[in-house]
Formats: structure tokens, C-alpha cells, sequence
């Protein structure tokens, strides 16, 4: 009977065991997930996680290739011959997208836009914005000039109606933009007492005119018989007028460095502060170089150049970062924050912007430096997106002088930056930060403004309908041609039409959780949310389809890369110091495309193993 004991004994004890086990990295999984080890698959296919490293401080020595523990495998345990032998969900989701979906995806994308163009030019136009829910205009706030949120956008010049002049086009219909066309020249004035954001004024309403102007003059005519009759150029003059009036911004600052605001009648406000971010004063350069290439005037271009060129001098020594918010008048930086979201996106996007449009090299090497930086101190997690053990890698905010993260959240501008990697050719870093982010739309329905990678938490809970994830979907689509994209826009899609539908239109989520609105339709989810989702489905778009090839500003307005936007009509008076540290291109990107390999344009462009890992990371799983 000693025997029995013993044997239930040794019974219990292992049970009791496997409870605790089960305890452990089961019900305790991602309870706090920066300690914990996961077996994703069986007894004998074992994947095992480190501990996230997005904390730590990146490699010593610039090392920018050693960014988590790498651990090697055995063939026989190795998770890489697991997906290669196994057919999962996540395959058998997203490895194929069938055409008479797509087409129907193209339908409802273009419904979407005309639901809210339609209620706009019904009950808002000639006001700037749309208020869907109460089916009303909204133009500035008169009687709140401190009011930025609403009036550094809005200045009472019809802001919709001109930041969606070339998606008209794009979505094929010449008779209506026509008609836009006729009234924007009809009804806009800039001789507005109205006070707005340089930057916002400039890719909103500058780049609409710019845009609808080239479409308007463009002898090959790629979507078709464009051309209005007596067209004489009033866009552009337009646009000139528009920029004339943004010019007494770089005026009386000291470095070069615009100032945020101006009034369109009056210049600069006697109350002006001397604070502006990266992104504002160093995102000018696309919109008004072209600018000045269409009106033989090299002062916009000049004055936007002078601007980056300013703060690019103002990088770290050590870790050739720039900071966030600096004074324009002593050139110190007041937020030494460092990311790639809200207040430094688009001045990344366009020193490779202005590069592929005007070719200037100093451009792309200042871009290519700043990448590099971004790689080495931002990036966090495993070495390859595709391959190896340790963390998704991310991109955190960390102090511009020694790369030490400063907060744990992202913010939801930081999606764009897959659809840049794309452009560099780094498409193997896009696709796996696009997961992360694809991840936590797929969570809550829609992009936080911010979230809290480490809290599984968004911090900042509106969704005000913004296109950065779309872009990247359509730009990682365009290099892979991967139906997993494709899967993406679907969901975006009917993430959309589920929680932001209103009676006049498609309404800001207020809370990303509880899905409440807000009343306020941004003219951006017209000019590019609608137009990305659009291009996402329609392949035989004239965009795509054309002998000429075209660039998206940051406000998604379509222009072309032309060899006359390469042509300066006048000579260089001013002679610029170079203040460039030497090029050093960044080890994980390529001149083009053609990372992917054929074999994986039908299978997942990340792997399953990795997918799931990004889906218990954000608490999908």
C-alpha cells in the first residue's frame, strides 16, 4: 500500500505543478508582458519570446545592427521550418483577395467619399468643414481666437472644397471637378482677417491648387480630357497669392525658422510666440519649391530650403537627432523629444520628397543621415523584421542628445512612416511596423492617438479619421502586391462605415473604446483617407497605369515627377554654407523594391509566428 502512496503522491505533486505552470503563462500571459516566456505552439514546436527590450537603450558604439539578444536555432526547433511546414488562420485569412471583392471594396470607397462630399457641398460649402452630425458648416472660431485646434486649419477660404480638387480626378470624375474647379476661382479669396498655420495652409489649401493646377495644364492628360476651357491659370495665381501672404512668416527670426501662424491680411500677429515644431517650419519645401518652379520665383523655394537647412543644423552631435518644438529666435530646442510621429513626421517624408522631385542631392543626404539616426536610436527590437528571436521592432520617442526613451506611448501620425520606408526601399522594416499598427486598428476599430505600448493602453483616445495607416497600406501594396493588403483596406473600410457613419458624413471618434463622436469632419478624410482606400482597390486607376510616374504630397495631393520641377529658371544668388556630416547610407535600406522575393508575394509578407506575437502585444490574443 507504501507503494500507492507514493505513486498518487508523486501524482498530485505534478499536478499541482502543471496548475502553477498554467497559472503562470496562461492566465498571468501579458498581465505584465515584460516578463514573460510564451510556448505558441505544442510540445514539440516551441517558440519562446524574450523579455520585450523596447525599454532598453539601444547598442553601444552606434551599433546599429544589435538592437535585441539574438538567439540561434537548431533547424529542428526553429519557428522559421514551423511556418514554412504549417498552414494557419492567419494564412488562410489574408493569402488571397478575390477580384469581385475588390471591386466591391473600390464601390463602397468611393461611396464613402461621395457621402461626404455631397453633404459638404449640400449643407457646408462655401464654410471650410462639414459638421456631420448636425448636418451644418463650420469656418472658423471668431469668438475663441485661441482656439488653434479649429483655427489654425480653418480660415474661411473653403478648405474642403480645395483639398479635394485632385481626388475628383482621381476618382474619375472631370465634369464635377470641372465644376469645383469654377467655383473654388469663383468664390475664394485669401484677403481673409483670418490667423492660421503656416503648415496647415500650406499642404491643405497651397497644395490643392498647386495639384488641380497641374491636372488642369498637363499636355499628356493621363486621366483623360481634363482641361477646362479659358482656364487662364487663376489656381495658380491663386496659390501665388496664398504663398505671398505666408511669406512675412520667415521674416524678423533670426535663424531662418518660420514663425507657426500669420494673418493672411496683417503678416504676423503682434502676439505671436517664438515656439514651432520640426514638422511645421521644415515641411514647406515640396510645396513651395514647386511653386516657384511654376512661377519663375526662387523666393518660396529659398525661404523653405533656408528653413531646413536651419534646423538640420541644430541636430545632435551625438546622436544626429532633432528635437521636436524649437525657438525660432535663439535656435534652442524647447522639446528635446525625438520620434516620428506628431510634430517631426513630415519633415522626414519631405527631404525624401524633395529629393525625388527636384534632385537635389544635399536632400537626399540629409535624409539618408537622419534615417540612419533613426535606425540606431529610435528603432527598437529584433535586428530583422522577418527572422530571429526578440521583439517587433519599434520606433520609440527618446531624447534627441543620448537616445534614452522618454515615454512609452506612439502616436498615430508615426503610421506613415511604414508608407516612407516604402519610398527608401526599406520595405522590409515597413511591413513590420504596418503590422503593429494594423494590430491595434484591428483592437479598437480605429488609430488612438496615442497609445501606451507598455500599458496595452491608448493614452489619448480620439480618432479624428486620419489617413496615415491607409497610405502605408496602399504604398506596402503597391511594392508587394500582396493580398494581405488588400485585407487591411477591407477592414479599415468597415471599421469606417461601422463607427463613423452619420446622418451628413463620417464624424471624428471621440473615444476609440466607447466609439462616441465628435462633430467634425477634417477635410483630410476626403483629400486622402477616401483617396488612399480608393487607389487601394481600383488597379487600372490612370495613376497606376500611366507612363508618368507621381508622388503624394503629406496631405495626399498628386503631382508628378516631372524633369521641369528638376530645372531651376533662375540662378542661384545665395550661396549656402554646407553643413553636412559625411553620407553614410543606412544599412537596412535598398535603391528599390526588390527586397521581397517572388516566392513570398502570395504568402503572408510577415510571418505568422510574428503576426501573433504583434497581436498579443497590443492584447488581441
Amino acid at each position: 500500500m507504501q507503494w500507492r502512496s507514493i505513486v498518487i503522491g508523486l501524482l498530485l505533486l505534478r499536478l499541482a505543478l502543471n496548475c502553477v505552470l498554467w497559472l503562470t503563462f496562461g492566465l498571468g500571459f501579458y498581465q505584465n508582458f515584460y516578463s514573460q516566456k510564451v510556448d505558441l505552439y505544442g510540445e514539440n514546436e516551441k517558440v519562446a519570446f524574450e523579455n520585450p527590450s523596447w525599454l532598453n537603450h539601444n547598442p553601444q558604439n552606434g551599433d546599429s545592427k544589435t538592437w535585441s539578444k539574438n538567439v540561434k536555432h537548431t533547424s529542428k526547433n526553429s519557428y522559421l521550418n514551423y511556418f514554412e511546414d504549417s498552414k494557419d488562420e492567419y494564412a488562410q485569412k489574408y493569402n488571397s483577395f478575390p477580384d469581385n471583392l475588390k471591386v466591391k471594396m473600390k464601390d463602397m470607397a468611393k461611396e464613402m467619399f461621395y457621402f461626404g462630399y455631397d453633404n459638404y457641398m449640400k449643407y457646408a460649402f462655401p464654410e471650410d468643414e462639414l459638421n456631420p452630425i448636425d448636418c451644418e458648416g463650420r469656418g472658423p472660431d471668431v469668438l475663441n481666437p485661441s482656439n488653434i485646434n479649429i483655427n489654425d486649419v480653418l480660415g474661411n477660404y473653403s478648405l474642403t472644397l480645395i483639398d479635394i480638387l485632385d481626388t475628383l480626378v482621381v476618382m474619375g470624375n472631370v465634369s464635377e471637378f470641372h465644376k469645383a474647379v469654377k467655383l473654388v476661382i469663383e468664390t475664394v479669396s485669401f484677403d481673409k482677417d483670418s490667423t492660421v498655420q503656416v503648415f496647415e495652409a500650406n499642404i491643405r489649401i497651397l497644395g490643392g491648387l498647386i495639384s488641380a493646377h497641374i491636372l488642369l495644364t498637363d499636355s499628356k492628360q493621363p486621366f483623360g480630357n481634363v482641361g477646362l476651357q479659358d482656364y487662364d491659370n487663376e489656381l495658380l495665381h491663386l496659390a501665388h497669392d496664398l504663398a505671398v501672404r505666408l511669406l512675412p512668416a520667415f521674416e524678423n527670426t533670426s535663424t531662418g525658422i518660420p514663425y507657426p501662424r500669420v494673418n493672411l491680411k496683417r503678416g504676423v500677429p503682434p502676439d505671436s510666440i517664438n515656439e514651432t515644431c520640426t514638422a511645421g517650419a521644415g515641411s514647406l519645401l515640396v510645396e513651395f519649391g514647386i511653386l516657384s518652379r511654376l512661377v519663375g520665383d526662387s523666393t518660396f523655394e529659398w525661404v523653405a530650403r533656408r528653413a531646413v537647412k536651419a534646423l538640420w543644423k541644430l541636430r545632435s552631435n551625438e546622436t544626429g537627432l532633432l528635437g521636436n518644438v524649437v525657438n525660432i529666435q535663439t535656435g534652442q530646442w524647447v522639446s528635446k523629444q525625438s520620434g516620428l510621429g506628431a510634430g517631426m513626421d513630415s519633415f522626414y517624408e519631405y527631404l525624401l520628397k524633395s529629393y525625388i522631385l527636384f534632385g537635389d542631392k544635399e536632400d537626399h543626404k540629409m535624409f539618408n543621415a537622419a534615417y540612419e539616426s533613426i535606425q540606431s536610436h529610435l528603432r527598437r527590437g529584433r535586428e530583422a523584421c522577418n527572422e530571429g528571436e526578440g521583439d517587433p521592432p519599434l520606433y520609440v520617442n527618446v531624447n534627441m542628445f543620448n537616445g534614452q526613451i522618454m515615454n512609452t506611448w506612439i502616436d498615430s501620425l508615426q503610421a506613415f512612416f511604414p508608407g516612407l520606408q516604402v519610398l527608401s526601399g526599406d520595405v522590409e522594416n515597413a511591413i513590420c511596423l504596418h503590422a503593429f499598427y494594423y494590430a491595434i486598428w484591428k483592437r479598437f476599430g480605429a488609430l488612438p492617438e496615442r497609445y501606451n505600448w507598455q500599458l496595452q493602453a491608448p493614452d489619448v483616445l480620439f480618432y479624428p479619421l486620419r489617413p496615415e495607416l491607409v497610405e502605408s497600406t496602399y504604398l506596402l501594396y503597391q511594392a508587394t502586391k500582396n493580398p494581405f493588403y488588400l485585407h487591411v483596406g477591407m477592414d479599415i473600410l468597415q471599421s469606417l462605415e461601422k463607427y463613423t457613419k452619420v446622418r451628413c458624413g463620417y464624424a471624428t471618434l471621440h473615444h476609440v473604446v466607447e466609439k462616441s463622436k465628435e462633430d467634425r469632419m477634417e477635410s483630410f478624410f476626403l483629400s486622402e483617407t477616401c483617396k488612399y482606400l480608393f487607389l487601394l482597390f481600383d488597379e487600372d486607376n490612370p495613376l497606376h497605369k500611366s507612363e508618368n510616374k507621381y508622388i503624394f504630397t503629406t496631405e495626399g495631393h498628386v503631382v508628378p515627377i516631372d524633369k521641369r520641377f528638376r530645372e531651376k529658371v533662375w540662378k542661384d544668388e545665395v550661396v549656402v554654407a554646407n553643413t553636412e556630416k559625411p553620407e553614410v547610407r543606412p544599412a537596412n535600406t535598398s535603391i528599390n523594391c526588390n527586397r521581397i522575393p517572388d516566392e513570398r508575394r502570395y504568402a503572408l509578407p510577415l510571418k505568422s509566428v510574428y503576426m501573433r506575437q504583434i497581436d498579443h502585444m497590443v492584447g488581441l490574443l
